[in-house]
C-alpha cells in the first residue's frame, strides 16, 4: 500500500507540465487578465441585476439575504407583509415578492 502512494505521488510531480523560461507572466499579461476577469464580472451583474438567481427561497435563505432573524421573518409572514409557499414542510419565498416589500418599504432617506 505504501508503495502505491509513493508512485502515485511521483506520478503526480513527473506529470505536470515542465514551465520554461518563455512561459513566464509579465506584468502584461496580469494586466490583461485583470482587464478580462472584471469584464466578465460586470457581464454577470448586468445579467443577473444583482437579483437572486433562484426564483423560489427557502425561510434560510431569505433570512440571510435581509440579514434578520427568524422571527422577523416569522412576522413579516404573519402580518402579510412578505407572501409565501408551504410545500410540505418547508417555506419558499418568490425572490419578486422580496423585491417588491422592499420597494414598497423604501422611505426618502434610501432613494
Amino acid at each position: 500500500m505504501e508503495n502505491v502512494k509513493s508512485d502515485l505521488i511521483k506520478k503526480n510531480f513527473f506529470d505536470r507540465p515542465r514551465i520554461f523560461r518563455e512561459q513566464i507572466l509579465t506584468l502584461d499579461d496580469l494586466t490583461d487578465f485583470k482587464r478580462q476577469l472584471l469584464f466578465e464580472i460586470k457581464t454577470l451583474l448586468k445579467e443577473y441585476g444583482g437579483q437572486p438567481s433562484k426564483k423560489w427561497l427557502k425561510s434560510r435563505d431569505v433570512r440571510k439575504l435581509l440579514d434578520i432573524s427568524p422571527g422577523t421573518l416569522q412576522t413579516l409572514r404573519m402580518k402579510g407583509i412578505l407572501p409565501f409557499k408551504r410545500i410540505g414542510g418547508l417555506i419558499y419565498h418568490d425572490s419578486e415578492d422580496i423585491q417588491k416589500m422592499l420597494e414598497s418599504k423604501k422611505t426618502k432617506q434610501d432613494t
